[in-house]
Order: structure tokens, then C-alpha cells, then sequence
């Protein structure tokens, strides 16, 4: 049996004032090169915390700058699959943050964000139930309704 290696991230339900979710399609780290479409975020450089890289990627993979990114809203702790991958479990915690339409900026992109995101693009919760590439994680139109209802309750 081989030794786990967990990769921490942390992963942004980034939100407009219309309920738009922006998502990224990006490649994934495996050898058939799949796009699917997945929220901006990555991983916990060493020393850092989640909500520290959760600011950071932020302004690293949308241009945006924020200080504070509120309380975890869900974590997911799975297995990786991908043959490519530098690890085989995944830990990402996800944080929701409302801002104005903008349109990303790369200008903070790193040279693998280069090549891995493709493009970017808003999804009103309707187009994110209909579509019909694969968006992850697979129940990410559940956890964005859950968010735009307690939304509304409050």
C-alpha cells in the first residue's frame, strides 16, 4: 500500500450581484488532459492558512483583492484519480465571496495557470444545472442553491 499524499487547497464560491458563480475550465493533472470546469482556488503553500491562500489565489487567478474571505462554508476531503497528479487525496475548504462583475485578470497568473485555465466564466445557477461539461465538485449547483437560500433567509 502506498503512502497517502494529501494536497491542501482551498477553493472560492466566488458570487456577482446577480447569483452568477465564476468558474474556471482548467486541465486536469492527468494524461487524457479532461477540461472540467471548477471554482478559482488552489493549494496551501507551507506556513500559510487556508483562508490566507483563499485570499491569495483570489487575487492571484481573478486580479480581485479581498481581506477577509468569512468562515468555511464546506469541506471535501477525497481521492485523487488522475494519473498525473503529484498527490492521491485532495483537502479543500470552500469560502463564498460576494463581489461586483468584473472580468478576470491573469495578469497574476502563474506559467502552469497558463497553460491549465482555458477560460473563465460566469454561470447563473440555471446554466450550471444544464450544463452539460463536467463542473466539480459534481454537486456544486446543490452547494451554491444551499448558499444563495440561506442567503435569502438572512
Amino acid at each position: 500500500m502506498s503512502d497517502q499524499i494529501v494536497r491542501p487547497t482551498s477553493r472560492l464560491l466566488v458570487l456577482d450581484e446577480d447569483d452568477r458563480l465564476l468558474l474556471m475550465k482548467t486541465v486536469a493533472p492527468d494524461s487524457t488532459r479532461a477540461a472540467r470546469w471548477i471554482t478559482p482556488g488552489g493549494g496551501v503553500d507551507p506556513g500559510e492558512t487556508h483562508v490566507e491562500a483563499a485570499i491569495r489565489e483570489l487575487r492571484e487567478e481573478t486580479g480581485q483583492v479581498v481581506t477577509d474571505v468569512g468562515e468555511v462554508v464546506r469541506v471535501d476531503d477525497f481521492e485523487v484519480t488522475w494519473d498525473d497528479a503529484d498527490h492521491t487525496h485532495g483537502h479543500a475548504e470552500f469560502y463564498v465571496v460576494r463581489l461586483p462583475h468584473f472580468e478576470v485578470s491573469d495578469d497574476g497568473w502563474t506559467d502552469e495557470e497558463r497553460t491549465d485555465i482555458l477560460e473563465s466564466r460566469w454561470f447563473g445557477l440555471d446554466d450550471l444545472t444544464t450544463t452539460d461539461e463536467p463542473v466539480e465538485p459534481e454537486d456544486l449547483a446543490d452547494l451554491v442553491r444551499l448558499i444563495l437560500s440561506d442567503a435569502s433567509a438572512s
